[in-house]
């Protein structure tokens, strides 16, 4: 989010948890229309749900965070094929002015990739922007052997978290 200076070193699950907080409150100050999507409920507007999350890709305990450039995406991916990583998320509902924190983890297992393959993935440019240098979403999928956990929160909004936080959203009438 513009304006949030996302920490990056740290206790994975900790760096997280803070930088979605840090994000909820800059939500929560911010002039943003209450229309579409932008959900906002603050102590300074209570007609806004504040909703903000971070994700990260976590390796042998560092946080991989959102590689510069191509050779430092072809690096995250050379470190990750055939080996397990944690997508950690930090998530914060704040409801009628009550921050609610969670965190998920879900394990990826990348297949062991083959160098056409990774350089086709680093080609396609789909890790700009992307902690662990990946997407799930679109090709970054050919990457996975299997996952154990919330897919959500690979995609980077852990659906079922929410539900746990904030299980008015989900309620009908």
């Amino acid at each position: 989010m513009p304006g949030v200076e996302e920490l990056t070193a740290g206790e994975p699950e900790n760096l997280v948890r803070l930088n979605a907080l840090a994000k909820a409150r800059a939500l929560g100050e911010a002039d943003i229309p209450a229309r579409g999507v932008v959900l906002g409920m603050s102590a300074s507007n209570p007609e806004r749900l504040v909703i903000a999350c971070d994700t990260d890709v976590v390796l042998d305990g560092e946080v991989l965070g959102k590689p510069a450039s191509a050779s430092e995406a072809r690096e995250y991916l050379d470190r990750m094929s055939g080996r397990a990583h944690t997508v950690m998320s930090g998530l914060v509902v704040v409801v009628d002015g009550e921050e609610r924190v969670g965190v998920e983890q879900t394990t990826v297992v990348f297949k062991q990739l083959s160098d056409a393959e990774k350089e086709r993935y680093v080609k396609f440019g789909e890790w700009e922007g992307r902690s662990g240098g990946y997407a799930i979403q679109t090709l970054g999928s050919s990457l996975v052997e299997r996952l154990e956990g919330s897919v959500s929160n690979v995609v980077g909004l852990p659906v079922g978290l929410l539900a746990e936080l904030a299980p008015q959203l989900f309620e009908r009438g």
